[in-house]
């Protein structure tokens, strides 16, 4: 049974590995690009993201884009009225993010990447309680929308199938480091039995479970 379920995913990886593999090399992209403005709008679109979907999330970086980088919480917050069912706490937590990342960073954002040799590092940083509203799932995501490989953004879609392959005895939330780590590693070690890399393997399972290859 279970070597059944392997190979139709395997099937299905086939059937969708190019579009996979176009919509990874627009992640790499933005970064390659270098412009920080467009890298913190992956950033707010994460923050977005957090206990909503991903389409919610894009509606409202569309209803903010033109205030992204000067608006105040109130301007955010009324933009977002009929964008986002969190308005007022998701315009704070851009806002007071992006203070932060002017007043440490210079805004600097492709050198602040660049600067963490260590990928666990990196996450752990856009995980902390400077970047309002981002946990390792969500920093995750940021990371791999701009190109970082080998991160796993376990979210519901995730966790819900890795369950149901096996992988895991639970499709509950990792709600502590410790725990994300482990399982990320068990993700990584399905992927590695599939022969498909992490971020494939990521964008894969959200599609069988949505039917698209969003960001």
């Amino acid at each position: 049974m279970k070597n059944a379920a392997y190979r139709e995913l395997r099937l299905s990886y086939m059937g969708k590995k190019g579009l996979i593999t176009a919509r990874l090399n627009e992640f790499k992209e933005v970064f390659e690009k270098g412009d920080d403005r467009k890298i913190f709008e992956e950033l707010v679109f994460c923050i977005f993201t957090a206990n909503a979907s991903a389409k919610m999330a894009l509606k409202s970086v569309e209803a903010v884009r033109g205030i992204i980088m000067d608006g105040s919480k109130r301007e955010m917050s009324k933009r977002l009225r009929h964008a986002h069912r969190f308005p007022n706490a998701r315009s704070n937590y851009v806002v007071l993010t992006r203070e932060y990342l002017r007043r440490e960073f210079d805004f600097k954002l492709r050198d602040l990447i660049f600067s963490f040799e260590d990928p666990l590092e990196r996450r752990d940083f856009f995980a902390s309680k400077d970047i309002m509203g981002l946990g390792y799932k969500e920093s995750s995501h940021f990371l791999r929308n701009i190109g970082f490989r080998g991160y796993a953004i376990l979210d519901k879609h995730i966790l819900q199938s890795l369950y149901e392959f096996g992988v895991l005895d639970s499709p509950k939330a990792p709600i502590t480091r410790n725990r994300y780590l482990e399982t990320e590693s068990k993700f990584k070690e399905f992927g590695n039995l599939l022969g498909i890399q992490p971020d494939e393997l990521d964008l894969l399972l959200w599609s069988e479970k949505t039917g698209e290859i969003l960001k």
